[in-house]
């Protein structure tokens, strides 16, 4: 095994292990859960057996809690070692700087992904009640895991900006936001080409119009792609930046 990918599964094995025994990534994972348990049993008692549930109605309420709890799981990633200065003892090993940023995404990204599979405890009842559009279930679990990851990324840049956990946080829950409602904001935009571009950007637009309906469009897969190749980049640059001061 090439030493490059032995050091990110180091950092990524570390980074897991951290959020598997850390009270706040639990607590978040109850707090997930629980509201979505709360949205689910309320959408089946609305409908009442009047109607099939969809298997995609829960997983776009957790497109919108991903905006919320992505950057809790990043605030420390990078905010904790700066607090603390163990971040220049981590420069200091034989390990690269984008090794090192890797690990850390793929770590936070994988309990992301853990958060996504408790999620087919609603896709198991949906099958038991009524057998729901596993096309679109599959469609909308892929949107979500790629705009997850995104939003890990851009969490990752504020968290190497910043040594307190809560600007970190609040600066990456804004960013996101933003990008969120970025499809609205090119709705009172009147330059036509401007306001396309700026939907361009919208985490909403590429993934309502695309996953949650069951479409899997290349455009947006290299969109979210996209946005988690820049914020990588970003985040090494800021770290690497660090060697210099």
């Amino acid at each position: 095994m090439p030493s490059s990918l032995r050091n990110i599964l180091t950092v990524f094995r570390r980074e897991l292990t951290q959020y598997l025994t850390s009270p706040i990534a639990y607590l978040i994972a109850f707090a997930v859960l629980l509201m979505g348990g709360f949205l689910f049993n309320n959408d089946l008692a609305m409908r009442n057996g009047t109607d099939i549930t969809s298997s995609a109605v829960i997983l776009s309420y957790y497109a919108q809690f991903t905006m919320f709890f992505a950057p809790l799981l990043t605030m420390r990633l990078f905010a904790e070692e700066n607090r603390e200065g163990t971040i220049e003892l981590l420069m200091t090993l034989p390990v690269r700087d984008s090794t090192l940023v890797i690990g850390k995404f793929l770590g936070a990204w994988a309990y992301y992904s853990l958060l996504l599979v408790m999620t087919f405890v609603y896709q198991a009842a949906l099958i038991w009640l009524s057998p729901p559009d596993l096309g679109i279930a599959f469609s909308n679990y892929l949107g979500l895991w790629l705009m997850g990851g995104a939003a890990i990324g851009i969490g990752m840049v504020f968290s190497a900006l910043n040594e307190n956990q809560i600007v970190s946080a609040f600066l990456s829950l804004a960013t996101l936001l933003l990008l969120w409602s970025a499809d609205q904001v090119g709705l009172v935009i009147s330059n036509r080409e401007l306001a396309t571009l700026v939907r361009s950007f919208s985490f909403q637009t590429n993934y309502v119009y695309s996953f949650s309906v069951g479409i899997v469009r290349l455009d947006s897969v290299v969109f979210f792609v996209g946005v988690m190749t820049v914020a990588l980049f970003i985040t090494t640059q800021i770290i690497e930046s660090r060697r210099w001061r």
